[in-house]
């Protein structure tokens, strides 16, 4: 998929009907991610991050990078001061380029949307950039992040905006009227690679775990 740039691969991504499907992708994916990524001129990473570094104290820990791909959002999170972050993905090859630069405490591979490896409560907060979307993950995965996150901790995550208004907010409503948590920021919606054409808008949002 390579050849056909960032694009073909995302289309290919997001029309996926599989977690097995879309982990093979990702796996053909990871050793031109990066730079195709910054060439699409990414922004969920860097939104996530500055809504992160708002909600979370610097140095809290552990972190969870939810769908940590090759790491883009962990280098970052390591320089601006929150030193141990694990991360999580479905992608073996993604984790090991993720790996490749020493960054993150533990890796782990596993599936949003699925039974997660993790105590209750075991992180101080979570961050997922780009993986609420067509073809990856529904509100199925927010559940089990809200179950491993600590109360009072935050999760910060992209929506694609087709997803938000199909079942996600609903989801997200629910969640808050059970007291499980509150919404304390969403963004406006926004383009997520102005260098893609024809791309749905996306917003972030900012939950934090009741305690």
């Amino acid at each position: 998929m390579a050849e056909n740039g960032h694009e073909g691969a995302l289309g290919a991504a997001y029309s996926a009907k599989t977690p097995q499907e879309v982990a093979s992708l990702y796996d053909d994916w990871a050793k031109t991610y990066d730079a195709e990524m910054a060439k699409a001129g990414y922004r969920h990473p860097s939104i996530c991050l500055a809504l992160f570094a708002r909600h979370m104290p610097k140095g809290a820990s552990p972190v969870l990078d939810a769908g940590a791909g090759t790491g883009l959002v962990g280098e970052w999170l390591d320089i601006i001061g929150y030193g141990e972050v694990e991360a999580l993905d479905i992608s073996t090859g993604m984790l090991a380029v993720a790996a490749s630069k020493n960054i993150y405490t533990q890796l782990h591979e596993g599936a949003l949307g699925q039974p997660l490896p993790f105590e209750n409560g075991q992180f101080a907060g979570i961050i997922s950039a780009g993986v609420f979307t067509t073809g990856h993950v529904g509100p199925e995965g927010l559940d089990e992040l809200v179950r491993i996150c600590a109360p009072g901790g935050v999760i910060v995550l992209t929506v694609k905006i087709t997803l938000w208004q199909q079942e996600f907010s609903a989801k997200i409503n629910a969640l808050e009227e059970t007291d499980l948590i509150s919404v304390v920021e969403q963004t406006e919606p926004y383009v997520s690679m102005p260098g893609e054409q024809a791309t749905v808008p996306s917003l972030a949002v900012v939950l934090r775990v009741s305690g």
